[in-house]
């Protein structure tokens, strides 16, 4: 059975330096495309993406919608470009409050942006509405990376009667790239204010790297390990929640994608 899979990737090679994820989102994009199904995928267009090295061009079309985020507007521009060896396009977020900095999560110190909660929410609110515009129905929603984590949020509370989505399954991958300290103290809120009325808000009264990953899974329909590296406590908390999980494999192994296809079918 072929899926509709749209990836929200929190980076992707090689418009990012090699990673762990980077690397694995460029594959999986590339790997269920040739066994059928139908893709879509989104990252943020960082600063220090070089832009005319890669070929990136607005889509004007997608563009010029404005996104209030904590009583603020902020423009969505939509950008785009492929990965020609992979036959792969990539949908980029950008806007110039959020992403115009040259750095993606942190600055020159390693000190993380004050302003990462609210990246994330224009991210994920980018992703969703350019979706809408583009008419395309996902059946999976798979997300990469803690700065993807609002989308499975949204899916559940602000986008939860959209035909597009309705009907949508979530998956969340899990990686080792926990982020120091919390988020902005007013992150919940901030969530609040954009139409998710739930008591487990309260869970990110202290946003911190563990709380939003506790909050996220309640909306997961399947959780990848996809790092060696992820707590065993969080493990731990998804099995006792009985949420299908896909254990840890190393992408050398020869059934690797196929094992992804058959997840995302299995949820289904």
């Amino acid at each position: 059975m072929a899926s509709k899979i749209l990836y929200v990737c929190q980076e992707i090679t090689p418009y990012l330096p090699e990673t762990e994820e980077s690397v694995l989102c460029r594959a999986l994009s590339q790997a269920m495309q040739e066994r059928g199904n139908e893709i879509r995928t989104f990252m943020p267009r960082y600063g220090c993406i070089n832009e005319r090295r890669h070929q990136l061009h607005e889509v004007i079309r997608l563009s010029g919608m404005n996104l209030i985020i904590d009583d603020n507007d902020h423009q969505l521009i939509i950008k785009v470009a492929s990965i020609p060896s992979a036959r792969v396009q990539i949908y980029f977020i950008d806007n110039d409050d959020y992403f115009s900095r040259k750095a993606v999560l942190t600055d020159e110190a390693g000190v993380h942006f004050g302003d990462n909660d609210e990246r994330a929410i224009f991210f994920a609110r980018g992703v969703l509405e350019t979706v809408k515009k583009l008419r395309w129905t996902p059946s999976v929603v798979h997300c990469h990376g803690w700065f993807s984590s609002v989308v499975p949020i949204y899916l559940k509370h602000t986008f939860a009667d959209d035909p597009i989505f309705r009907d949508v399954k979530i998956v969340v991958s899990l990686y080792d790239d926990a982020y120091p300290g919390t988020l902005d103290p007013g992150f919940a809120a901030k969530v609040a204010n954009e139409g998710v009325e739930t008591k487990n808000l309260s869970v990110l009264a202290e946003p911190s790297y563990e709380n939003l990953l506790r909050f996220v899974l309640q909306y997961a329909d399947g959780v990848v390990a996809a790092s060696p590296g992820i707590a065993p406590e969080v493990l731990e908390t998804v099995r006792q929640s009985g949420v299908k999980l896909l254990e840890y494999q190393s992408p050398a192994d020869a059934d690797f994608f196929d094992n992804y296809n058959r997840f995302y079918e299995e949820i289904q």
